[in-house]
């Protein structure tokens, strides 16, 4: 008998979404990798084993033992897209939609992302932690394990460069996995609002090269989670040239890219994706088939946010239904931020894409699993319930996992452990 730390046991399935080969494509969204009356044996902080019962109480001891009570176990939830520093909010802008002012109307007139802005530059680091703090908080309690967490509402140097101290903070603190996205492209500030690219010059000629210097002594470096640069391609944002020499300057740094793409215009983003390698090309509620032909033909990994949709009452979604059929690698995220999905669920999210986009529960789930930690460079590590990787589990307060998009409004979850330790 091999002793393990913790052994997880009695578990009515055990959703593995195991990939070895990759993130999942097609049909092989359609399967979670279910063990019946499964059980999960743990060293340290990785999975040693998961198999039937039988056969993990027949080769392995353990020094504690959790009984699931035949409730389901699936992976931790990894969201890879998010804006969770931040400060205040953009209550006031929630109302000023429901009248019926749009999105890109309240960015025009100086709202939006310049507003969060100006509220981030106010805020001291011990702030913008605190209150990152309870939002991680909360999403843990919902079974987010892993999470990637964008700059972006920082817009000069210096706020930039606080953003990324703040984030470091928590990854050195808080029992998530973070990975951190530098997104000095996310909106132009209104002090360059008439000189644009002076902006995008002071992007590359000052904050990427600290932005990467940064990086080359954080702990992120240390632990190998890669860093990547994001740009906002879209109308009141970046358009196709300055969002390209922004990711040239990035792959000169060595930054991974990732894009912010087609939410509202298709201007060419999937195909700066696709020419750069971006580890994922985000939001897609405006790609057409030719794009999707190309996502399917690359390895950049489709990220759909269905929360923000939701949010600002659009019927229009991503094509997530053809993106998966079409054979690109889907994933989903919350987008969680102060004004377009101001959501912390993964399972939220799991629930929509299920009903508006079309997502089988065992697609939503890979979605929110494998794929996305292959969205974020960590397919390797987490995202699925292997031997090797590291222990991000969620106990659930049902049987069958198939409730985690059917049911809705609640929290389903009963127990999180991450790195093999109960939170």
């Amino acid at each position: 008998m091999e002793e393990v730390d913790l052994i997880i046991q009695n578990a009515g399935q055990v959703a593995t979404c195991s990939s070895p080969a990759g993130p999942k494509r097609g049909p092989e969204m359609q399967d979670a990798g279910l063990i019946s009356d499964g059980a999960i044996a743990i060293r340290g902080n990785e999975i040693a084993a998961v198999e039937e019962r039988k056969f993990i109480q027949s080769n392995y001891t353990a020094r504690k033992i959790i009984d699931a009570q035949g409730m389901a176990v699936c992976p931790g939830f990894v969201d890879p897209h998010t804006h969770v520093v931040y400060a205040s909010n953009r209550v006031n802008e929630f109302e000023l939609r429901i009248k019926g002012t749009s999105y890109l109307e309240i960015m025009a007139a100086g709202g939006g992302i310049v507003s969060t802005t100006r509220a981030v530059r106010s805020a001291s680091v011990n702030e913008l932690v605190d209150q990152a703090w309870s939002r991680l908080d909360a999403m843990l309690q919902l079974g987010t394990t892993s999470v990637e967490i964008k700059t972006g509402y920082g817009l000069d140097a210096a706020n930039e460069m606080k953003m990324l101290e703040v984030i470091e903070i928590l990854a050195s603190k808080h029992p998530c996995t973070i990975v951190p996205t530098f997104l000095g492209g996310h909106a132009i500030p209104s002090e360059f609002k008439n000189n644009p690219e002076d902006y995008v010059d002071l992007v590359i000629e000052k904050m990427i090269p600290e932005a990467a210097e940064w990086y080359e002594r954080s702990l992120f470096k240390r632990n190998k989670i890669p860093f990547c640069c994001d740009v906002f391609i879209e109308n009141n944002a970046f358009n196709f040239e300055q969002s390209r020499r922004i990711f040239n300057a990035a792959s000169k740094a060595g930054l991974g890219i990732k894009i912010h793409a087609d939410e509202f215009t298709s201007l060419g983003g999937v195909s700066l994706a696709v020419e750069f390698n971006a580890l994922s090309a985000d939001h897609l509620d405006a790609t057409n088939a030719e794009d999707r032909a190309q996502l399917a033909a690359s390895h950049t990994i489709a990220v759909v946010l269905p929360g923000v949709n939701f949010n600002l009452g659009s019927s229009q979604f991503a094509n997530a239904r053809a993106l998966i059929d079409e054979g690109c690698a889907l994933a989903l995220a919350t987008d969680f931020n102060p004004g377009s999905a101001p959501c912390p669920s993964q399972p939220l999210i799991m629930a929509i894409a299920s009903r508006y986009q079309k997502l089988l529960p065992a697609e939503t789930l890979n979605a929110c699993t494998i794929n996305a930690a292959h969205a974020l460079g960590l397919g390797d590590r987490v995202g699925s319930i292997e031997p090797g990787k590291k222990a991000d589990l969620i106990i659930l307060k049902t049987a069958d996992y198939r409730f985690l998009s059917y049911e809705f409004g609640g929290n389903l979850v009963d127990t999180v452990i991450k790195n093999g330790v109960v939170q």
